[in-house]
């Protein structure tokens, strides 16, 4: 897997947020990532992206859901995220890892 492929997207929502600043002099951040991807390929494509040097890593299967849409239902897939630490004095800038 090419490790530009990993991360698809920095997950920044109210609960992401709260994690961020749970713990004084940590940062941590959430992105979407592959469906194959483990914790080892996520460490690397921090390491290559954004050049810094992940601390811990979290992986987690969002399941799949259903969601009400006008009188029926629709299934919403399940994803992929991890919750990454970064070493102390690290951080990344969010807005460039949108764009």
């Amino acid at each position: 897997m090419n490790l530009n492929d990993v991360i698809i997207a920095p997950v920044v929502t109210e609960k992401s947020e709260e994690v961020k600043h749970s713990v004084p002099g940590s940062e941590t951040y959430t992105f979407k990532i592959q469906k194959r991807a483990n914790k080892e390929l996520v460490r690397q494509a921090l390491h290559k992206l954004y050049g810094v040097k992940a601390e811990k890593v979290r992986v987690i299967n969002v399941p799949s859901r259903l969601k009400r849409f006008r009188n029926d239902y629709a299934r919403v897939p399940g994803w992929k995220k991890a919750i990454v630490t970064l070493s102390p004095g690290q951080s990344i800038d969010l807005a460039k890892a949108a764009g």
